[in-house]
């Protein structure tokens, strides 16, 4: 059984799914717009005792991009789970039966065709069809677009237990009759993101989990016993592991610059420029980060905590300036659709 809902990939993996979802409908929204939209952008430093080695998030958890989406578009997100396999397929072959792609968030670890085996349970992908061994699924352009797995290692992957994981989550996304004009929703849609990230509830958020970021970096060669390992491999997470690089930075500036032909805004091109800038350093920090692991030296990992210190603080001054678009100090650009 098969549903076309297009079967392009993207750079990052929760937009290339509901990029298949919102098309199959319909709705032809750039990926940076889908983005945006679901005020993805965040930031979080997360270190404990039970993991190998910190990790640097660049976005909102797992899911909450799809929820802050269809929150956006006025859109019914039907989300189900369930503990047993044979339900979660269940749950999956009735919309596909009836011509619809269904989201699922599973563990890609265990997914046939994917290049990395580190195990990671907040992936997303639009399934699009199956037969009698394979399902096929729509990932992100770096994995293969549209791509096939057999259905065993799709029931293990949706049964897959860890951090972000969810018990065989599906979703679907239904269109109202008359939907709202996406446009409209771009200046609640990034003030929400810019009062998350300006005013985090713990330190390892926002930007002040940026400036934390710029603390501990420092002492990273001391953190693992193999940094040669580690350290690019953290440095690979913030430019290739479904980021569209900089950390979701890319992405959220050219969502920025998309708005600017959209909406006549001096709040708006400040924002869009300082990310533009912000973009630049992240992957120069990433950069100085994977020299680290290689060489050894400290000097990197000091080079990186300073330009994460500027970070920290040229991202809270992009976030106050778009904290101050609202609806009456616009003035509409010329009309654009994505």
């Amino acid at each position: 059984m098969a549903a076309d809902g297009g079967t392009r990939g993207m750079r990052h993996c929760e937009t290339t799914a509901l990029g298949v979802l919102l098309r199959h409908q319909g709705i032809g929204l750039s990926e940076p717009m889908l983005f945006g939209l679901g005020s993805g952008l965040s930031f979080l430093y997360w270190d404990s005792k039970a993991m190998g080695f910190p990790f640097l998030a660049g976005r909102v958890r797992p899911f909450d991009l799809t929820r802050n989406l269809a929150t956006a578009l006025d859109l019914q997100l039907q989300v189900l789970e369930t503990t047993s396999p044979r339900k979660a397929w269940a749950n999956v072959a009735a919309p596909l039966d009836a011509g619809h792609p269904v989201g699922l968030q599973l563990d890609s670890y265990h997914l046939d065709y994917f290049t990395s085996s580190v195990h990671f349970g907040g992936h997303i992908v639009a399934m699009t069809g199956y037969d009698d061994h394979d399902a096929h699924l729509v990932d992100t352009d770096q994995q293969g677009g549209a791509v096939t797995t057999s259905r065993t290692s799709l029931a293990r992957a949706r049964a897959a237990r860890g951090p972000m994981s969810a018990r065989h989550r599906s979703f679907t996304l239904t269109v109202p009759s008359d939907p709202p004009d996406p446009h409209e929703r771009i200046t609640p849609a990034i003030t929400a993101c810019a009062d998350a990230f300006l005013h985090p509830p713990i330190a390892n958020l926002g930007h002040r989990g940026i400036a934390k970021a710029g603390k501990r970096v420092r002492t990273w060669l001391q953190r693992t016993d193999a940094p040669e390992r580690d350290l690019p491999q953290a440095a690979l997470l913030m430019e290739k592991a479904g980021t569209g690089g900089a950390l979701f930075r890319n992405l959220y500036r050219d969502f920025l610059a998309e708005c600017t032909l959209l909406l006549d805004s001096s709040h708006l091109r400040t924002g869009h420029g300082l990310y533009a800038e912000a973009a630049t350093l992240w992957t120069e920090t990433a950069a100085l980060i994977d020299r680290a692991g290689i060489s050894g030296d400290a000097r990197y990992l000091e080079q990186a905590g300073n330009i994460l210190d500027d970070l920290s603080r040229l991202e809270r001054e992009a976030m106050q300036a778009l904290s101050h678009l609202n609806t009456r100090s616009n003035r509409p650009g010329p009309t654009r659709r994505t």
